[in-house]
């Protein structure tokens, strides 16, 4: 389930450049950790995720003594990166960080070796990322409604772009959908965000609802216009674009996020200890910069226990759509 945002790789330098967010002598002590921390990341390097990880990593890594260190393990979506943690020790040597795409791995592999339930214990909800919903400057409709109308009107002749079949921006679109009336508008999964962009402003595809750290900048600047934000307040970075809710679709919200998770059995305390550290990442100042510029907005008062809660949530939201539209892997 990867989100390619081109221009991004640079925020992710950044992040590998910075010093260490939390001074040396605020580092945790105690008995754990005796080794550098591998970091899990089942996206490809240089991808919004990736970027998100190595922040936190860097943070992290002052305030713990030992490094963490992300690892990028890509394959069948998240499903190799996701086994390595799931079968790894459970020192507290190993985490992964995820995104929405462990919600529906049930829902999308019939075969897992390993269960997402299960065999995980979340750790920390870091963000959550909202969806923007763009449409081709061509496209006569100026606001949610009259799009959903004009797709009412002539089901099938209309096309909206994803970044993958089973994706993020798949799966919002297809409940946007669902929620709108069972809207027939026609899927074309790209690999990844990037390759989609042109399309839609060139006006071969109608709508695109995408991750809003890879549609902001093309709404600011003209070249697709803005209909509603799935998240439950409007956005700083687009004020003027109003939420699902506000625009005629209550009760729509979409995000992909962004979650610690350890691999069941894990003694407690560390998995306690590494969520302090993670909201003390995410409160710093610097974190929630950065994290602006990627449009995610910082959770930094996570428990390991509402961290489990917004999982099952999101598990019991995704699952019966995926099973109910028949969606299949990338």
């Amino acid at each position: 389930m990867r989100i390619q945002r081109r221009g991004i790789l640079h925020l992710g330098m950044a992040a590998l450049a910075a010093p260490a967010i939390i001074p040396a002598a605020a580092r945790a002590q105690g008995d754990w950790p005796r080794q550098p921390i591998r970091l899990i990341c089942p996206f490809a390097a240089g991808g919004p995720t990736d970027v998100a990880a190595r922040l936190v990593a860097e943070g992290l890594s002052g305030m713990l003594p030992e490094r963490v260190v992300v690892e990028n393990r890509t394959g069948s979506g998240v499903v190799v990166g996701t086994e390595v943690v799931a079968k790894g020790p459970k020192d507290g040597s190993t985490f992964l960080y995820s995104t929405v795409a462990h919600s529906v791995l049930r829902a999308l592999f019939s075969n897992l070796s390993f269960d997402p339930v299960r065999d995980f214990q979340p750790v920390a909800l870091l963000g959550v990322i909202p969806m923007l919903l763009q449409v081709n400057n061509a496209v006569p409709a100026r606001s949610l409604q009259e799009l959903i109308a004009m797709f009412r009107e002539r089901p099938g002749r209309y096309d909206y772009g994803s970044s993958g079949a089973g994706g993020a921006v798949h799966l919002a679109t297809e409940l946007f959908l669902h929620q709108a009336g069972n809207l027939k508008v026609n899927h074309v999964p790209y690999r990844g965000s990037a390759p989609a962009m042109p399309d839609l402003l060139n006006g071969n595809l109608t709508m695109f609802l995408n991750v809003a750290s890879d549609g902001v900048e093309s709404v600011r600047r003209g070249a697709t216009r803005g209909l509603a934000i799935s998240s439950a307040r409007r956005m700083p970075q687009l004020p003027d674009i109003p939420t699902f809710s506000e625009a005629g679709l209550p009760g729509y919200e979409a995000y992909t996020w962004h979650m610690l998770l350890a691999p069941a059995g894990v003694p407690e305390e560390i998995v306690r200890k590494l969520n302090a550290a993670a909201n003390a990442v995410i409160r710093d100042p610097r974190t929630q910069q950065r994290f602006s510029e990627m449009t995610i907005e910082p959770r930094a008062d996570s428990t390991p226990e509402t961290a489990a809660g917004w999982l099952k949530a999101e598990m019991d939201k995704w699952e019966p759509l995926v099973r109910a539209i028949g969606m299949t892997p990338a």
